[in-house]
């Protein structure tokens, strides 16, 4: 990964996480700044032209640095919490909600982790029941991995902590330093999917889904659980015959018996947040297909929903037991 300059926040400059990042980014222009919201909340940043060369901005996470999972976010009732250990992701998928939620395409990487740990320990102790805690819902958990180290920094603490449980989300085949730790049953590797079409049309610089399924075999293979995400389910011409070949694809690769999890979820983009992307990308015909609102959320319509539910619903539980489906709200 490229970037045009690097900012970091003089509070962290000194910082061990931050050393070993610039070292690895010798040659590429340093500034040194007081908050990183001077550089990431500006007013007037194109994040389209911003995304072609974008900088990567060194942090301290202030205020809460784990909030409660959205509804329907997760697999299962227990207390559920999401955190971003950084913001924004590497890929530019059309149809991703970040773009219309910050106006910087900059990735900011937050370096104070035993931050986020402290607030780890005031979770678990205050449920008497597992906790799970997602990451990947502001970023991809694992894109930036040869410079963010989450795995060496976040996994230790999930092995000394067998009550919290952690779902790395990810379309990244960086997978390498899974293998230097032993696998843990409370820590899941939800790698998300797409059909061909969707995945050549609409997810820009992600991987292939091939890479991906072989990144995946190759973590259940070691012992890893691995889990499946299908989202956004958008309906195409040819779309469940696209979401054939894909099953077939993951399913001839993967042991079904020993798949944590798998689960889909619709389209839903935030009103203001779809009125920005549109306005980013105006030749896009994603954003010019028939679209329902309902409560500010901007959707496929219920016909099409319903339809594409449906169907889909039908071809996946020719591979997969139905309770190990949910659907993400």
């Amino acid at each position: 990964m490229k970037f045009s300059s690097v900012y970091v926040e003089e509070q962290v400059y000194d910082s061990t996480m931050a050393k070993n990042i610039l070292a690895k980014l010798e040659g590429i222009p340093v500034s040194i700044i007081e908050r990183y919201g001077e550089v990431f909340n500006r007013k007037a940043q194109n994040f389209r032209l911003q995304k072609q060369s974008p900088a990567l901005i060194l942090a301290r996470k202030h205020g809460k640095l784990i909030l409660p999972a959205p509804d329907g976010y997760g697999f299962n009732t227990r207390p559920s919490y999401y955190f971003s250990h950084m913001l924004n992701c590497i890929y530019d998928c059309r149809y991703c909600f970040l773009q219309g939620m910050y106006n910087s395409a900059n990735y900011v990487l937050f370096t104070n982790t035993n931050d986020f740990f402290d607030e780890f320990d005031q979770c678990v102790n205050q449920h008497r029941e597992s906790v799970v805690f997602y990451s990947g819902y502001d970023s991809d958990s694992l894109a930036l991995e040869p410079l963010s180290n989450f795995v060496d920094q976040y996994i230790p603490w999930f092995a000394k902590h067998p009550e919290a449980v952690l779902e790395v989300r990810t379309k990244s085949t960086q997978i390498r330093r899974f293998f230097h730790h032993d696998p843990l049953e409370n820590c899941v590797v939800a790698m998300s999917f797409t059909p061909e079409e969707i995945h050549q049309g609409f997810e820009d610089k992600v991987p292939s889904i091939e890479k991906r399924i072989e990144a995946l075999g190759r973590l259940q293979d070691y012992g890893w659980p691995v889990a499946l995400r299908f989202e956004p389910l958008i309906y195409e011409p040819g779309i469940f015959e696209s979401y054939g070949k894909l099953f077939e694809m993951l399913f001839s690769r993967l042991d079904e018996t020993r798949i944590h999890s798998v689960s889909s979820g619709m389209f839903r983009m935030p009103r203001n947040y779809f009125k920005k992307i549109s306005s980013l990308y105006p030749d896009e015909p994603l954003f010019y297909r028939e679209f329902t609102e309902r409560n500010g959320i901007i959707s496929q319509t219920e016909a099409v929903e319903q339809n594409l539910r449906s169907k889909f619903e039908e071809l996946l539980l020719r591979y997969i037991q139905n309770d190990n489906y949910y659907r993400c709200g």
